[in-house]
């Protein structure tokens, strides 16, 4: 019988149970291994690997300092915007790290205590109320096993079977499918960039320099020819004089954008909601490292003092995050609405002149 079991080890599933380490019996399951091999995306996210400098904040707050082995060059400060439909280009200074998600969260696992029941490779399936507790069915090697724990977290991301199940009539926020293909690169760019194009997308694409290779990424409607517009965005990405060569790797999962508070879910009934899987994701940039900590800390901190009550605690204690979303809402409307978004670049708000050799 564990106290507390979390499903999925990322960044919010990982930090929780580092924080519970000692003061409760944790079990952490993840249905993927982290692995060294570039092939294979130890989050299974599409995740461009920029640390934020509000994840960065949250890492300090934790007393963490981030391994240079998780740093990949180059290590660029400025982020080149074009709308395509207006055809504006702008230039902004941004203090993002450039990382190995991979590595990443291999920290961060690394991180945990061994008196934390780690279990990777290990499938959730469903969950049973069982006498104040919850009887969990977990597949693992085409097996199915049973464990049992008194309180249930879920942080497995955008599309989690948890939430489904704990709380299945609450709105999800709205779901893109994020593609991303790294591809061989013949020069080095000396800044990250961010794509609008209502033809594309009305969210965003972007391409991230990652050592030898170039990121590109969209987060694209997943009914509307993801890959024929994906095609288009790499088309017109040569028009602005991007050079790339063949793609090396292709990744794709779902990233959501909670376009109202009431989106997101905390949790009910003994489980709680942690990072994506609660709908904690910047609508305005998809951001959710950020998120992910934080949710995961908060919890943390209500589960030490006491279990009792802790689902109406975390929700009161989140009131800042939803704040925070409904802000990135407002945000996201200066960003996405094409004659806003004209209006805001037009004047050059914020942007910086860069010189070129």
């Amino acid at each position: 019988m564990y106290d507390v079991a979390i499903i999925g080890a990322g960044p919010a599933g990982a930090t929780l149970a580092r924080l519970l380490a000692g003061r409760y019996r944790v079990l952490l399951v993840n249905k993927r291994r982290p692995t060294s091999s570039p092939e294979s995306n130890s989050a299974g996210k599409c995740c461009g690997g920029l640390l934020a400098p509000d994840a960065q904040g949250m890492l300090s707050r934790m007393g963490l300092g981030l391994p240079k082995s998780v740093l990949v060059e180059p290590q660029l400060f400025v982020v080149r915007a074009i709308d395509v439909q207006q055809r504006i280009e702008r230039y902004y200074q941004r203090y993002y790290i450039n990382m190995d998600r991979r590595k990443f969260d291999r920290w961060l696992l690394s991180m945990i205590p061994s008196s934390v029941d780690i279990r990777l490779g290990c499938r959730f399936k469903s969950y049973e109320s069982e006498n104040d507790s919850f009887k969990i069915k977990l597949v693992q090697n085409n097996k199915t096993y049973v464990e049992h724990a008194g309180i249930l977290v879920g942080a497995d991301g955008a599309s989690s079977r948890v939430r489904k199940q704990a709380d299945p009539n609450h709105p999800f926020p709205k779901a893109y499918l994020g593609v991303q293909e790294w591809v061989e690169a013949d020069s080095k760019l000396p800044y990250f960039s961010t794509i609008f194009d209502p033809e594309i997308t009305d969210y965003y694409c972007w391409t991230i320099p990652k050592g030898n290779h170039l990121i590109i990424g969209a987060a694209l409607h997943p009914r509307r020819d993801v890959f024929g517009r994906f095609e288009l965005l790499k088309n017109k990405l040569r028009d602005y004089g991007f050079r790339f060569g063949k793609t090396t790797r292709r990744k794709g999962a779902f990233i959501l954008r909670p376009v109202k508070t009431q989106e997101i879910c905390t949790g009910k009934n003994g489980v709680a909601l942690l990072g994506e899987a609660a709908g904690w994701i910047s609508p305005s940039s998809a951001e959710g490292l950020s998120y992910a900590f934080k949710s995961a800390l908060i919890l943390a901190q209500i589960l030490r003092k006491t279990p009792d009550g802790f689902e109406k605690h975390y929700y009161q204690k989140t009131r800042q995050l939803r704040r925070n979303i409904f802000l990135k809402n407002i945000k996201s409307h200066f960003i996405y609405d094409p004659r806003l978004r004209k209006i805001v670049m037009k004047t050059g708000f914020k942007s910086m002149e860069v010189y070129k050799s």
